[in-house]
């Protein structure tokens, strides 16, 4: 009887001791996958403050003159579309697109009109441009690291395990499309 006890307790101790893994396990899971979807909404944040911009920069560009409309709508074009993208593959075009975009909007128009560079407005504009540029590349890194992270720990024994019993699925990366490995030329002349 004394040995029926013993064994009763030693296998109510092992299940307690697997279902508390689990439950730890799980909630690990649970909390790196957190850490990636706030990443992922810091990088949000980033292109939302970016698009948000772009109407400061415009208005000051045009008390100086005109400029070409196709180039404009190119660009609110793209704004839209970050603010439309909901996937981390659908942030990435849109953060492209309007990469691109105001990159032939601010060349053409300071080659277009010198007179602009001059001003202390745009210029401040310009730097907060160029400062969201760098919280966006940082969002990008950190959800990068938050990502690899979370994929490695679904992937490896024995959380993999419990990965697969409840669903848990790998993120993708934030990475740059093929264009981005060339320099663009950005002249200010």
């Amino acid at each position: 009887m004394k040995k029926g006890l013993i064994a009763v307790i030693a296998v109510v101790a092992v299940i307690i001791v697997l279902i508390i893994s689990v439950i730890g396990g799980y909630n690990g899971i649970v909390e790196s996958q957190e850490n990636v979807e706030t990443a992922k909404s810091n990088i949000s944040t980033q292109l939302q403050r970016r698009a948000d911009l772009i109407p400061n920069f415009v208005e000051t560009v045009k008390s100086y003159k005109d400029y070409e409309s196709q180039t404009y709508k190119d660009v609110t074009a793209a704004r839209s579309a970050v603010a439309a993208a909901n996937t981390t593959k659908e942030q990435q075009q849109a953060s492209e697109q309007l990469d691109k975009a105001i990159s032939v909007w601010v060349n053409a128009v300071t080659e277009n009109y010198p007179d602009l560079k001059a001003s202390e407005q745009y210029r401040a504009l310009q730097d907060e441009l160029s400062g969201t540029e760098n919280r966006v590349l940082v969002a990008r890194k950190d959800y990068n690291e938050s990502a690899k992270k979370y994929n490695t720990m679904i992937r490896k024994f024995p959380k993999n395990i419990l990965s697969g019993i409840f669903g848990f699925e790998k993120y993708d990366y934030f990475e740059n499309d093929a264009s981005a490995e060339s320099v663009p030329k950005v002249s200010f002349d």
